[in-house]
C-alpha cells in the first residue's frame, strides 16, 4: 500500500512538473547578437499576498523547481515578471536586462503610458544574483549565466505591466547610449540656442511674435529635457516619476503652439469672435497644466490632439489667407507641410507601426526643426516689415483701427513680387468679387482710365528712382458696370535693407461723390441753371481765348451775336413765369441745334442770349447763320392747344483784330442789338459807327459813376418798415440814391444794371453795406433799439455770384459783431434760384456770421417752395403785385388766397413776413385781416435820409 502512494505522488509530480515547466518560454542567449528583445517572452503574473510561488524552467538536467519569492516591501502585493534565459555556450557569460523607463514608440494616443519605473528587484532561479546598474533611463540589471545554465528569472514590477524589456550584451549597451548622447547634446544646444534667441529678439524689437515663438520654443526645450532624461536629475527625482511633467510638457507645446498661430495670423484683427475664442482656449490650455499633475495620462491624450487638430484647422486656415495674398500666411506654408509630416510621423510612432531605435530621436529632432523654422520665420517677417512699421505693437494696432475707422481701402504693391494688394472692400466697392484686383501691376493699370494711365505711371516711376517722395493724385477705377469712380491715392515709397524700394503702400480713399458734387457747383457757377448753357462769365472767358487766337496768323476772326427776345415780359406775364421758363429752354434748345461744336451758346439773363460763332469767317455765311436763328425763333412753339409766336431783335458784331477786350465786344454786340430794338425789333443789326454815340455815352456814364464812388455822390436813403399792428417802426430798408452833379438824382434802375455791366457792382454793394452799418452803430449808440430793430441792404444777382462777397462781409462783421444782428441782407427769389446750389452755400455763409437774410419778391421764382427750406432765411418779402390790388380788379380773390397761403407758410416756419409797396390804408386793412405783421411803401413814407430817419425813430422812441 505504501508503494502504491509513492508511485502515485511519482506521477502527479512528472504530470505537474511539464506543464508548470512549460508556462515559463525559454530564450536563448546568443553570443553574436547585440540585443533581444525578450518582451514577447515575459510572462506578467499576479502576486498572492506579496510573494509568488511558481515552477523554474527545466534545467540542463531537465528537473523542474518550485521556487517562491518574497515582495520587496511587506504589505505590497505586486505583480511579477517571469522568464528565462539559457547559455548554451561553453563559457560563462554577462548580459544586462534593460527595462526602458519610457518608450515613445508604442505608448498611444488615448491614455498614453508616459513612463515609470519598471522593474523593483530580479531574482534568478540558480547562479549569481544579479546586480542593478544605475541608468537615468531604464532599470538595469546585470545577469551571470552559467555555460549550458537554463535560469528563470521572477522580475519584481513597479507597476503593473512591463512594456519592454531587452538583453543587451554590456559593451553594445554602452556604445547604444552614447551613440545617441552627441545627437541629444545637438539637439539641446539647437533648441536652447532658439529659445534664448527668441526671447532676446522679444526684448530687443518688442513684437507680439516673438514671445508666442520664444515659448514653443521653451517648451519644445523642456520636453526634451524630459525625453533625454535630463529633466528628472535637474528637480532630484526619478526620471521614472516624471509622468505630470511629461504630460505638462505636451501640453506646453499645444498651447505655444496654438498661441504662435493666433498672433502671427494676427486673427483678432480678422473677427472679433476670434479673441473670444482664444481666450477661452487659454482658458482650457492653462487649466490642462494644472490637470496635468493629477491626470497625466488624461492631460496627455487632449494635449496630443490638439497637436493634430491644429495641424489640420490651421493648414486649411492658413490656405485660405495665403489664397487671399496675405503675406504671413504664405511664408508660414512650408512650416506648416512640415508640420503635418512630423505629426503624420508622430502618429506612426505613437500607434507602434514604426517601433525602431531610431523613431524616438526622429521625433525630437522634428521637434527641433520645427522650432528653427517658425523661427525663421518670424524673423524673416519682422525684419522684412520692420522698415514700414514704426513704433511699438500697440501703435501699429491703432494705426490699423485708425485706418479701418476712416474708411479708406489699403494699396500695397510688392515690386520684388510685382503683386498688388488692396482690401476686399475696394472690390465690393467697384462691383468686383473679392481679390479679384489683386495681381500684377498691369493688371491694376488696366483698370485706371487712360486718361489717367500716364499720370499714374509717371508717379510710381518717380517714387522708385529717387526712393523718397510721396505721391496724392485722383484716379479714376473702372467699375464691373463700366463706370469709373474717382479714388484720392496716397502713397509713399518703402524701402528695403539694400536702399532700394520694395514696395510702395499707402491708401485710396473714395471721392467719387466729393469729385461729383465739386464738378456739379463748378459747371453751376458757370452754366445757367435753367437751360444748362454757359452764362456769361464763362461766355467772357471763351471770348477772351478766341480773340487771343485770332490775333495768331491765320486765326479766325469770331463773330458775336447778342439776342434779345422782343416783348417777353409780356409773353411771361400771360403764361405764367412756369410756362416762360419752358419756352426759354425751347428757345436755347433752337439756338443750339444751329451752332457747331466750335461755337458757343451762352444765356446772359432773362431772355438774352449770345453766341460766339467761330466755325465760320466769311460776312455772308456770318449773316446767313443770323438769319437761320432769327428764323427759327420766329417758328410758333407749340404751348398745350395754342401756339406762341416770338420774334428776336439781334445785334452782330465781328471782330476786327484791333485790340479789345471781351466785354468790349460784347458791348458792341448789345448796342447792335438796342440799335435793332429801336428799329422796331425782328431784325438783325450789325455793329456800325451809327451806334458809337450810344457807346460814347455809356462810356460818359461809366466815368460819371466811377467818379461819383469815388467823390461820394452816392448815399444810402431808409425807407420805414412798419408793425402794421402797433403802427411801430420795426426796420428800415437802405436803398442806394445818386445825387449827380448835373443830372440831378439818378434812379437806380439806371446805375445798378450800370454798375453790373461795368464791373463796379462789388464796389457799389460795399458802399451801401458800409453805410447802412455805419449807421446802426449810431443809432444804437444814440438810441435805445429794441433787439428786433433791423436794417435792410439789398444783394445784387451779381454779388451774390462773386468770390469777394464772402470776405467782404466777414472784414466789416468783424468789426462791430453787434452792429451784425441788426443787419439784414435781402435778395431776390429769381436771383437765388438762378443758381441753387451756390445760392445756399452763399447764404448758409453769411448765416454764419450773424447776420439775418431776406428772400425778396418771394412768389415770383421758380420753385421756390420747394427751395425754401435749403435757404437759410428768416424773413420773405411779398412782392407789390402781390399788395396792390383794388377790390374791384376781380384778381383780389385769388391774391388774398395766396397772400393768405404766404403768411400761414411763413408762420409754421418761423419767419418774418414783410408787404412791399403799400401805399392805400384798404391795402394796410386788407393785410391786416390777412395776419401780415410788418409792411412798406408810400404809405408809410419815402426813402430819407439818415438824420431825417433818426428824428423819427427818436419820436418813437421818446427821446
Amino acid at each position: 500500500m505504501r508503494q502504491l502512494l509513492a508511485l502515485v505522488v511519482l506521477l502527479l509530480l512528472a504530470a505537474i512538473g511539464p506543464a508548470g515547466a512549460q508556462e515559463v518560454d525559454i530564450v536563448p542567449a546568443p553570443e553574436d547578437v547585440n540585443a533581444v528583445n525578450l518582451t514577447s517572452a515575459v510572462s506578467v503574473r499576479p502576486g498572492e499576498n506579496g510573494k509568488i510561488e511558481l515552477s523554474t524552467a527545466p534545467g540542463e538536467d531537465g528537473i523542474i523547481r518550485r521556487i517562491g519569492v518574497l515582495a520587496s516591501q511587506s504589505g505590497t502585493n505586486p505583480n511579477w515578471a517571469v522568464f528565462a534565459l539559457r547559455n548554451d555556450s561553453d563559457a560563462q557569460i554577462d548580459r544586462l536586462l534593460v527595462a526602458p523607463f519610457f518608450r515613445l514608440p508604442g505608448s498611444g494616443v488615448f491614455r498614453p503610458d508616459l513612463g515609470a519605473l519598471r522593474m523593483t528587484a530580479l531574482t534568478p532561479s540558480a547562479g549569481i544574483r544579479p546586480v542593478r546598474l544605475p541608468d537615468r533611463e531604464a532599470d538595469v540589471f546585470e545577469v551571470t549565466l552559467d555555460p549550458g545554465a537554463t535560469v528563470t528569472f521572477v522580475a519584481e514590477l513597479s507597476g503593473n505591466t512591463l512594456p519592454e524589456l531587452y538583453l543587451w550584451k554590456p559593451d553594445a549597451y554602452r556604445d547604444y547610449v552614447n551613440s545617441f548622447t552627441l545627437f541629444r547634446g545637438v539637439v539641446l544646444g539647437v533648441a536652447a540656442l532658439a529659445a534664448v534667441f527668441l526671447t532676446i529678439m522679444f526684448v530687443v524689437r518688442g513684437r507680439g511674435i516673438f514671445p508666442a515663438t520664444a515659448a514653443f520654443a521653451w517648451a519644445v526645450l523642456t520636453y526634451l529635457l524630459i525625453d533625454f532624461g535630463i529633466f528628472g536629475p535637474l528637480l532630484g527625482i526619478s526620471n521614472g516619476s516624471t509622468q505630470p511633467f511629461r504630460a505638462a510638457a505636451e501640453a506646453g507645446i499645444a498651447t505655444t503652439l496654438f498661441a504662435f498661430l493666433f498672433i502671427y495670423l494676427n486673427l483678432h484683427r480678422w473677427h472679433l469672435r476670434f479673441i473670444t475664442l482664444a481666450l477661452a482656449l487659454t482658458v482650457v490650455f492653462l487649466a490642462l497644466f494644472g490637470f496635468a499633475f493629477f491626470q497625466p495620462a488624461v492631460a496627455s491624450t487632449i494635449a496630443r490632439l490638439v497637436l493634430a487638430l491644429l495641424a489640420l484647422t490651421g493648414f486649411f486656415l492658413i490656405l485660405l489667407l495665403a489664397l487671399r495674398g496675405y503675406d504671413r500666411a504664405v511664408l508660414l506654408v512650408p512650416t506648416w507641410i512640415i508640420y503635418i509630416a512630423w505629426i503624420f510621423y508622430g502618429w506612426l510612432v505613437i500607434t507602434g507601426q514604426v517601433s525602431n531605435d531610431v523613431a524616438q530621436p526622429a521625433i525630437a529632432g522634428g521637434l527641433v526643426l520645427i522650432v528653427m523654422l517658425l523661427g525663421f520665420t518670424s524673423v524673416q517677417h519682422a525684419f522684412s516689415e520692420g522698415q514700414v512699421s514704426i513704433g511699438t505693437l500697440s501703435e501699429v494696432e491703432r494705426r490699423a483701427l485708425a485706418l479701418t475707422g476712416s474708411g479708406d481701402f489699403v494699396f500695397d504693391w510688392n515690386i520684388e513680387r510685382d503683386r498688388v494688394s488692396v482690401s476686399d472692400e475696394l472690390c465690393i466697392r467697384l462691383g468686383e468679387r473679392r481679390g479679384s484686383l489683386r495681381g500684377a501691376i498691369k493688371r491694376w493699370l488696366d483698370r485706371i482710365h487712360p486718361d489717367d494711365r500716364d499720370r499714374f505711371r509717371t508717379a510710381f516711376d518717380t517714387l522708385v528712382e529717387l526712393r523718397r517722395g510721396k505721391v496724392s493724385t485722383d484716379i479714376r477705377l473702372a467699375a464691373h458696370d463700366g463706370s469709373h469712380r474717382t479714388f484720392r491715392m496716397r502713397v509713399k515709397p518703402v524701402l528695403g535693407g539694400d536702399g532700394q524700394v520694395t514696395r510702395i503702400v499707402g491708401t485710396l480713399q473714395d471721392v467719387n461723390e466729393d469729385r461729383a458734387s465739386r464738378d456739379r457747383l463748378l459747371h453751376d457757377a458757370v452754366h445757367d441753371s435753367l437751360t444748362g448753357l454757359p452764362n456769361k462769365q464763362l461766355l467772357l472767358d471763351r471770348l477772351e481765348r478766341a480773340l487771343t487766337r485770332a490775333k495768331l496768323p491765320n486765326g479766325i476772326k469770331p463773330a458775336v451775336f447778342l439776342i434779345d427776345i422782343d416783348r417777353f415780359m409780356e409773353l411771361e406775364e400771360r403764361v405764367g413765369h412756369s410756362a416762360a421758363d419752358s419756352v426759354l429752354l425751347a428757345i436755347s434748345r433752337r439756338i443750339a441745334r444751329i451752332m457747331r461744336p466750335l461755337d458757343t451758346v451762352a444765356r446772359l439773363s432773362g431772355d438774352q442770349f449770345a453766341v460766339i460763332l467761330a466755325s465760320e469767317a466769311a460776312a455772308g455765311k456770318i449773316a446767313e447763320t443770323a438769319e437761320q436763328i432769327r428764323k427759327a425763333l420766329k417758328s410758333p412753339f407749340n404751348f398745350g392747344e395754342r401756339d406762341l409766336s416770338l420774334t428776336a431783335s439781334i445785334g452782330v458784331t465781328i471782330y476786327d483784330g484791333n485790340p479789345a477786350t471781351a466785354d468790349d465786344v460784347l458791348r458792341d454786340a448789345e448796342l447792335a442789338m438796342y440799335y435793332a430794338k429801336r428799329l422796331g425789333g425782328d431784325r438783325i443789326e450789325a455793329y456800325r459807327a451809327s451806334a458809337r454815340s450810344i457807346a460814347a455815352y455809356s462810356r460818359a456814364s461809366e466815368e460819371d459813376l466811377d467818379r461819383g464812388l469815388r467823390h461820394g455822390e452816392l448815399e444810402v436813403q431808409f425807407q420805414p418798415i412798419m408793425d402794421i399792428h402797433s403802427g411801430e417802426i420795426a426796420g428800415a430798408e437802405a436803398l442806394m440814391r445818386w445825387n449827380h452833379p448835373q443830372r440831378g438824382i439818378v434812379p437806380p434802375e439806371e446805375f445798378v444794371p450800370l454798375a453790373e455791366r461795368t464791373g463796379m457792382i462789388e464796389r457799389l454793394g460795399r458802399l451801401a453795406f458800409e453805410q447802412a452799418a455805419g449807421q446802426t452803430r449810431d443809432w444804437l449808440r444814440q438810441l435805445p433799439v429794441p433787439d428786433e430793430f433791423f436794417v435792410s441792404v439789398n444783394l445784387s444777382p451779381t454779388q451774390l455770384q462773386t468770390e469777394t462777397l464772402l470776405s467782404d462781409m466777414r472784414s466789416l462783421v468783424s468789426q462791430d459783431r453787434q452792429v451784425a444782428s441788426h443787419l439784414k441782407l435781402e435778395i431776390t427769389e429769381g436771383q437765388a434760384m438762378s443758381n441753387p446750389e451756390h445760392s445756399a452755400y452763399m447764404l448758409s455763409a453769411l448765416k454764419a456770421m450773424g447776420l439775418r437774410l431776406a428772400l425778396d419778391d418771394f412768389g415770383t421764382g421758380h420753385s421756390s417752395l420747394s427751395y425754401l427750406h435749403r435757404f437759410p432765411v428768416d424773413t420773405i418779402k411779398i412782392p407789390a403785385p402781390f399788395v396792390q390790388m383794388a377790390d374791384d380788379s376781380g384778381l383780389s380773390h385769388t391774391q388774398v388766397p395766396i397772400i393768405r397761403s404766404i403768411v400761414a407758410l411763413a408762420t409754421e416756419l418761423d419767419l418774418l413776413v414783410i408787404a412791399e409797396g403799400v401805399e392805400t390804408l384798404e391795402e394796410i386793412e386788407r393785410l391786416q385781416q390777412l395776419n401780415c405783421q410788418f409792411a412798406q411803401g408810400f404809405a408809410f413814407g419815402a426813402a430819407m435820409t439818415g438824420v431825417e430817419f433818426t428824428k423819427k425813430l427818436a419820436a418813437q422812441l421818446g427821446r
